[in-house]
């Protein structure tokens, strides 16, 4: 059996935008002013949780390289593949999200699950379409991001 890949986005489902009264350890390195104060809402415990899962993780976030330099460390994940958006890409399907052409290119038919909180119906129907294996658009509620309910939505689909 092929595991099943997940494509993770950031900011969203690992850095909620709704949480900013929960306060979260600093991890070393400190970022540079220019990377993103919103480092500090990452929960370290997301990183195991995200490793327990049965599937092979990969970027798919417009945080490019600094998802490995500084997101992944603070979460105790190694260096994950990373999806190259492409700069001159194809035009956009109206109502597609930009990012679903190039998951499905990248998946080159093998199943998968993405994670991001900008998901909608429009994309699924695209994937339905488009991807010759299975996949599962879960959408998380940016707000206060991966959650246990998540989690188990993922599980149960890769299983």
């Amino acid at each position: 059996m092929v595991t099943p890949l997940l494509f993770l986005d950031v900011d969203g489902p690992l850095i909620p935008f709704g949480a900013g009264d929960r306060e979260y350890p600093t991890y070393p390195p400190a970022p540079p002013a220019p990377v993103s104060p919103l480092l500090a809402r990452l929960d370290p415990a997301q990183g195991p949780r995200l490793a327990a899962l049965p599937y092979e993780l990969v970027w798919a976030t417009t945080w490019e390289d600094d998802a490995n330099a500084w997101v992944a460390p603070r979460l105790g994940l190694p260096a994950l593949p990373l999806v190259r958006w492409p700069g001159d890409g194809p035009d956009p399907v109206a109502g597609v999200h930009w990012k679903a052409p190039a998951l499905v290119a990248w998946a080159g038919g093998r199943p998968f699950a993405w994670v991001d909180d900008e998901i909608g119906a429009a994309d699924r129907d695209w994937v339905a379409t488009h991807h010759p294996g299975r996949a599962l658009l879960h959408r998380v509620d940016a707000r206060r991001g991966l959650a246990a309910a998540d989690f188990e939505a993922l599980t149960a689909w890769a299983d």
